[in-house]
């Protein structure tokens, strides 16, 4: 486990040495998010019985934070590490693929919950609620990370510059967190669109999380855990045949 650990400390450090861009950077904008649409909209919409607007916004903005963050360690530390060619001194020490693709995905999943428990401690002077349900959030959090940590991985291997990455982020990543509930609820939409929503695996992962606060949400959360634990096994068997292969990472 020594390869492992020391690749896993190596993506941690990473991170966490430029700690005003990857972890305070995401933290402000969720906060100016915060502040704009619960001052336009506090008044004006109740997405549920006796849940405030700024209160129902909180839980989206956290987990929208943790998802974004994780995606991004894990692609950026590799694309980087693909340009600049050091991507070699991980490739040749004996470290298996599977221990490869851990190491990126838990740090991927620790940055993303550092920043989305920065949003939720920022947040707490602008709205106060009782949490209904801790393990719910511990579990979409943490499933939640590794599904787009693991996501991250692919688009970092696929990549081979980072405009390639940023499309993949902007027509993507960007589109699906935002159309996934994090502003408002989908009974607000037409059926149509709440029945496209239900193909977005991003909307079953903020709608898991905001149930652990309120104990109430758009779906059934046994619903939502099951969609997103598929979707992260679906894509860690897809990553982990990547790595095993050595998809554009080895000649």
């Amino acid at each position: 486990m020594q390869g492992f650990n020391t690749l896993l400390y190596k993506e941690c450090l990473r991170f966490w040495k430029v700690g005003f861009q990857t972890v305070l950077s995401p933290v402000l904008t969720a906060v100016l998010y915060l502040l704009i649409f619960g001052h336009v909209l506090e008044d004006h919409v109740q997405p549920y019985p006796g849940v405030n607007y700024t209160a129902f916004l909180v839980p989206g903005l956290v987990m929208m934070t943790v998802l974004q963050n994780a995606f991004a360690n894990s692609s950026s530390s590799l694309i980087q590490s693909k340009i600049t060619g050091n991507i070699v001194f991980v490739l040749l020490p004996p470290i298996s693929y599977r221990e490869f693709y851990s190491a990126y995905v838990i740090a991927a999943v620790l940055r993303g919950a550092m920043c989305g428990l920065g949003v939720l401690l920022v947040s707490l002077p602008f709205v106060s609620f009782n949490i209904a349900e801790p393990v719910w959030i511990v579990a979409f959090t943490l499933l939640g990370g590794a599904f787009l940590a693991s996501l991250g991985v692919i688009a970092g291997i696929w990549a081979d510059k980072f405009d390639q990455l940023a499309a993949f982020q902007n027509f993507l990543i960007m589109p699906l967190t935002m159309l996934s509930g994090v502003f408002y609820s989908i009974h607000s939409l037409p059926v149509f669109w709440q029945g496209v929503s239900h193909f977005n695996p991003f909307f079953f992962m903020i709608d898991g999380f905001r149930y652990g606060f309120f104990g109430v949400s758009d779906v059934s959360p046994w619903t939502s855990i099951g969609v997103v634990t598929v979707c992260f096994v679906v894509l860690a068997v897809i990553t982990l045949q990547m790595l095993g292969r050595g998809y554009k990472l080895r000649a």
